[in-house]
């Protein structure tokens, strides 16, 4: 079926550094790099009239947002679902434009969670408290954040008989393409890496193993950063100063534990469909998967339960190696370098839009050859536990 044009991305910025030092806050992230992203856009601020934010970080969202840059959006959006609050916050803003209630729609994200010595993944599964209901029944047993997803890491082994060589395949591929991005170097140089470089499956197997299963090289850095992005409707994104990348397909889905429940399967499972409907495409079509990768096993099931093979199969699909941005057989994945190589400042979802749009445009340190089609795929909460998962898909001019 045709695929609409509705709405677009029409401007990105990325903050350039994973560790900005004392002194920058989240909002003076999300506000300089706005205006960024609007001159990249060709546009101003007077053209805003919506704000998306998720408000997570000093309490500022699209309130907060409004006021510090002067805007007087007609919609504010603060939906935060974790690292995939932005895949939700593009297609609520995708659906508002093509509805007519807006025109041009600013997200904003900023964390200086890398300065700030943020426990991320190593506190409490909830941090919230006994008086909350996951606390009640979580807290109590100790169970970290990080220790959740090497659960999920096991039971997939387990089920399906991946292999630790097989997650350490995501690790590599993901590091070849920082190791392109001049950005990514810094981070990691920057956040002390040890063995800034490419590294092997063995590499990975020889890295110190944090929560069992999971070795060092299969979990994010954590990592200060942010960036914005500029959404539009057809007629300002004729107009505007770069390429429009089309959002065509969108989904959204939540899944928690449940007796019964394959802790192995993500919410990816009902939103990816969706958005594969919605585009009119098949995961066969796509050339660029920008998939959450907090820890390796996240990209795993991102892969599965999307459909790029089927479930269970996705330790021999990274076997191929064909994730690379050379490799014809393609998607290319996490080009950037990801949260694996590039950054992971808390909430991810943002950079995956950033890097499938740099793709479609052709301005990738790690570029495909004439994509037409990339999927951004974020996660939110906690795999194996509650989570969201949102889906865009992306579509070149």
């Amino acid at each position: 079926m045709p695929q609409r044009r509705e709405a677009a991305i029409v401007g990105i910025h990325e903050n350039p550094l994973r560790v900005v030092g004392p002194g920058t806050s989240a909002l003076q992230i999300k506000a300089a790099s706005a205006i960024k992203a609007l001159e990249d856009a060709g546009l101003s601020g007077k053209d805003i009239d919506a704000v998306y934010d998720t408000g997570t970080h000093q309490g500022i969202g699209g309130l907060g947002i409004s006021e510090y840059l002067g805007l007087k959006p007609k919609i504010i959006d603060n939906t935060a679902v974790g690292g995939t609050s932005y895949e939700f916050q593009a297609n609520h803003a995708a659906k508002m434009i093509a509805a007519g209630k807006c025109e041009v729609a600013l997200l904003t994200y900023g964390s200086t969670a890398h300065s700030d010595r943020r426990n991320i993944g190593t506190a409490g599964g909830t941090s919230q408290g006994p008086a909350t209901p996951a606390g009640n029944m979580e807290d109590s047993w100790g169970q970290t954040l990080i220790a959740n997803y090497g659960m999920v890491k096991r039971r997939h082994m387990h089920q399906y008989g991946t292999t630790d060589e097989q997650f350490a395949e995501i690790s590599v591929v993901t590091r070849r393409h920082a190791m392109r991005n001049p950005e990514a170097v810094k981070a990691m140089t920057d956040l002390e890496f040890v063995g800034v470089n490419e590294i092997t499956v063995q590499d990975v197997l020889d890295s110190r193993v944090i929560a069992h299963p999971l070795h060092l090289l299969e979990c994010c850095m954590i990592s200060d950063g942010g960036g914005a992005v500029i959404i539009a409707s057809p007629e300002v994104a004729a107009n505007c100063a770069k390429k429009p990348a089309w959002i065509i397909g969108t989904g959204e889905a939540t899944k928690y534990r449940e007796n019964g429940g394959d802790i192995t399967v993500s919410a990816g499972a009902q939103s990816g469909p969706i958005a594969f409907a919605d585009a009119g495409v098949t995961p066969d079509e796509i050339d660029v998967l920008m998939a959450y990768d907090s820890f390796s096993i996240t990209v795993m099931c991102m892969i599965e339960d999307l459909g790029f093979c089927n479930k269970g199969e996705g330790g021999a699909y990274v076997s191929q190696r064909h994730l690379g941005f050379d490799d014809p057989r393609g998607p290319a994945m996490n080009t950037d370098g990801g949260g694996l190589s590039s950054n992971h400042p808390g909430e991810r979802g943002i950079f995956l839009l950033f890097e499938a749009t740099r793709q479609l445009r052709g301005e990738s340190t790690a570029q495909v050859a004439d994509p037409k089609l990339a999927v951004a795929v974020g996660n939110g909460g906690s795999l194996g536990s509650r989570h969201a998962t949102g889906v865009t898909i992306l579509a070149a001019d």
